[in-house]
C-alpha cells in the first residue's frame, strides 16, 4: 500500500468532516429552543440573555456564525460549553479516553466470539451443534445493546449481585490519571488494583455493546465461510489429503475475512454510536454519556464538538478497515 493512498483518503475525509459540521451546525440553529434562556433561567432580565448571546455569538446571523465557528476549528477551538462553562475540546479530550477503551474491549470481545462460533458452526456443518449455534446467533442478533444492558443490569446486578452496575471503577479508589486512559496507564504504572476495578466495572457495558455485533459477526464468517468451503481450491485441498481443521483455518479462513472484516468496520461505527445509551445506562462518563446531556440542555457549541469527533472516529476506524482489508487480500495490495 503506498502512501499515496493514505493521503488520497484522508483529502477525500475533509469534505465529509466539512459535511457533517455544516448540517449539524444548520440543525442546531433551525430546531425550536433557546439554549441561553435556558441556561438563565425564569429571573434573567432580557439584558442578561442579550449580554449572554453576545458573547456565545448566537446574536449574529447563521452564516456570521458559521464562519466564525470554522475559523475556531482551524485554530483548534472547539468553543465554550453553554452549560458546563468549560473549553469543549478540554471536556472532549477528558471523556473520549473512557470511549475508546470501552468500545476496544467490547470489539475485540465481539470478534472474538464471532470468530469462534464462525470457527465451529463451519466445522460442524449440516449437524445438530450447526443448527444450536445458529439458534443462538438468532436470538443474540434480535436484542439490541440498550435491551441487552438492561437485562445484564437486571439479572448479574439485580438478581445475582455479582457485577457492579455504574460508574468506570470503585470509588475507594484513587487514581491521579494523566491520560484518562486508566486501563493502559495504570498497568503501565503498576496499579494493578486499579486495572482490577476498571475492567470488573466495564464488563457489563462492554457485553452489552459486543453481544449483537458478535452475532452479526458471526453469521457473516460463517456465511463466507461455508461459501469458501464449495470452491474448487478446497476442492483440490481435499484431494491432497488435507485434514478438515487444517482446509478451514489454512486455506478458507483467509479469504472469509474479507468482507467479514468489511462488515466488523460499519458495525463498530455502530458500535461507537451505540455508546450513547449505554453510557447511560450504566452511568459511565463517556462522550456518549456526555452526547446525552449536551443535547438535553441545547448545548450547541458541546452537541457541535461532540458531532465532529464522532465523525473523525469514523472515518479513522473505516481508513484502518481499508488498510486491513488491503493487508489481508494480496490481490488489493499488489493492485
Amino acid at each position: 500500500m503506498s502512501h499515496w493512498y493514505l493521503i488520497n483518503r484522508l483529502l477525500l475525509a475533509l469534505p465529509t468532516l466539512l459535511g457533517a459540521v455544516t448540517i449539524t451546525f444548520v440543525l442546531l440553529r433551525v430546531v425550536p429552543g433557546d439554549p441561553i434562556a435556558m441556561m438563565t433561567g425564569p429571573g434573567a432580565t432580557e439584558a442578561d440573555i442579550a449580554q449572554l448571546r453576545a458573547h456565545y455569538g448566537l446574536d449574529q446571523s447563521i452564516v456570521d456564525q458559521f464562519i466564525i465557528y470554522l475559523g475556531q476549528l482551524f485554530t483548534g477551538d472547539f468553543g465554550t460549553s453553554i452549560s458546563l462553562r468549560q473549553d469543549v475540546g478540554e471536556l472532549i479530550a477528558g471523556r473520549l479516553p473512557v470511549t475508546v477503551e470501552l468500545v476496544v474491549i467490547a470489539m475485540c470481545i465481539a470478534v472474538g466470539f464471532a470468530l469462534i462460533l464462525a470457527l465451529k458452526g463451519v466445522y460442524w456443518r449440516d449437524r445438530w451443534p450447526e443448527r444450536l449455534i445458529d439458534s443462538f446467533i438468532g436470538v443474540i442478533v434480535a436484542i439490541p445493546d440498550f435491551l441487552w444492558a438492561l437485562s445484564l443490569i437486571l439479572i448479574l446486578g439485580v438478581a445475582i449481585p455479582v457485577m457492579p452496575i455504574f460508574g468506570r471503577m470503585d470509588l475507594t479508589i484513587s487514581f491521579d490519571s494523566w491520560t484518562n486512559f486508566y486501563l493502559i496507564e495504570s498497568l503501565l504504572r503498576g496499579r494493578f488494583e486499579v486495572t482490577r476495578s476498571v475492567l470488573y466495572h466495564m464488563v457489563l457495558p462492554a457485553l452489552s455493546l459486543a453481544l449483537p455485533l458478535m452475532a452479526i459477526t458471526a453469521r457473516v464468517l460463517k456465511s463466507c465461510l461455508n461459501a469458501e468451503m464449495n470452491r474448487e481450491y478446497i476442492t483440490l485441498a481435499r484431494t491432497r489429503g488435507f485434514g478438515r481443521l487444517r482446509i478451514i483455518y489454512r486455506e478458507a479462513l483467509r479469504n472469509a475475512l474479507v468482507p467479514a472484516t468489511a462488515l466488523s468496520g460499519v458495525q463498530f461505527t455502530f458500535l461507537i454510536g451505540g455508546t450513547v445509551l449505554v453510557e447511560r445506562i450504566f452511568g459511565y462518563p463517556g462522550i456518549g454519556n456526555m452526547a446525552i446531556d449536551a443535547v438535553i440542555n441545547r448545548d450547541l457549541p458541546l452537541i457541535q464538538g461532540l458531532v465532529l469527533t464522532f465523525a473523525v472516529l469514523f472515518i479513522l476506524v473505516n481508513l484502518f478497515i481499508d488498510i486491513c482489508i488491503t493487508l489481508i487480500d494480496p490481490r488489493l495490495r499488489y493492485a
